[in-house]
């Protein structure tokens, strides 16, 4: 027997947040199971983390990113 879904989302929702959370990263997984592509933009980040400690020279501000990509554009 299937549980209607505005049924289910109320008894979500009296979940502890951190049950809640633990619950949402399980139905994410379950969507987006390409491990490979998240295994890349992991080691990417890692590599990136990796320069940003190395040299802090290289990070730039939110705004400042924003103003970059902006001007790439148009």
């Amino acid at each position: 027997m299937t549980i209607p879904v505005d049924v289910l989302a109320q008894q979500l929702l009296q979940l502890s947040a951190q049950d809640r959370a633990r619950l949402l990263d399980q139905v994410i997984s379950s969507l987006d199971a390409d491990r490979e592509r998240d295994a890349r933009w992991n080691a990417l980040a890692t590599q990136r983390d990796a320069e940003a400690d190395a040299d802090p020279s290289v990070l730039v501000s939110g705004p400042e990113a924003i103003a970059r990509v902006r001007a790439s554009i148009g």
